[in-house]
């Protein structure tokens, strides 16, 4: 994991995600989970581009069962954009770098 991408929990998750002053990108994964390794290096890369402007996070699926459940995760990797402590932006499935930032352009 890239210094620009933090780790949230169950426990962090209001604090780091709902409470943030700047927009929340959030990526629900799991280990076991190829897409959710594919996905990855999109995350980071954009999250370096994008650093000040929005913050990124990973939340292990399997770890943190309540928010998965709390926001409806069925299926990964769940990429959720947070902002304002609301969903302003959500796509399920692997996506391109140019893809994930036309859906962070749409929120910023």
């Amino acid at each position: 994991m890239s210094a620009n991408v933090i780790e949230v929990s169950d426990g962090t998750f209001k604090q780091e995600v709902l409470d943030s002053a700047v927009p929340v990108l959030v990526d629900f994964w799991a280990p076991w989970c190829g897409p959710c390794r594919m996905v990855a290096p999109v995350v980071e890369d954009l999250a370096g581009e994008m650093a000040g402007k929005m913050k990124f996070a990973k939340l292990n699926v399997d770890d943190n069962q309540g928010v998965a459940a709390q926001y409806g995760i069925m299926a990964i990797p769940a990429l959720l954009i947070f902002k304002g402590g609301q969903v302003a932006q959500q796509h399920v499935g692997a996506l391109s770098k140019p893809a994930l930032k036309s859906l962070v352009d749409r929120v910023l």
